[in-house]
């Protein structure tokens, strides 16, 4: 996974845009672009996929030290929950909506349909209620 600790074209770092949610961990105003939205998503799935295989090799060893992983593992994703949620309700904003869009997704498969159109669809360009475009000007201080 080296791919993930080298610099793109633009010269920041992928392992930038995942953590970056991590970072903002409870900051439910302003705007998410779809990259850090969706570099977050593919960091939780990286992680879970390396949990899934420590805990089968060391299943393979001890049914007591796979079960501690996943024990781990259960507390780190009860832990990523808000920032997941903050993520979402910030890219809702990149869009101009509400983050209580994010309630579509009770609605059985229509509103899981819905949610992900929307974390697909581009934000609106510009400023707006929710504050200034963040595919705008470059913020130097945006990994700090």
């Amino acid at each position: 996974m080296w791919w993930l600790c080298a610099p793109n074209k633009k010269g920041d770092l992928l392992m930038e845009w995942m953590l970056m949610p991590v970072r903002r961990y409870a900051d439910f105003s302003g705007r998410s672009r779809r990259k850090e939205f969706w570099m977050f998503q593919l960091g939780i799935f990286l992680l879970y996929i390396a949990v899934l295989i420590l805990a089968a090799i060391l299943g393979a060893i001890s049914e007591t030290l796979s079960a501690i992983v996943m024990i781990i593992f259960a507390i780190a994703m009860l832990g990523l929950i808000i920032p997941s949620i903050a993520v979402a309700v910030r890219r809702m904003h990149d869009q101009d909506k509400s983050g209580w869009m994010l309630l579509l997704g009770l609605i059985p498969l229509i509103g899981s349909i819905i949610l992900l159109v929307f974390y697909c669809t581009d934000g609106t360009p510009g400023p707006n209620q929710y504050g200034p475009d963040p595919k705008g000007q470059a913020d130097p201080t945006a990994f700090e």
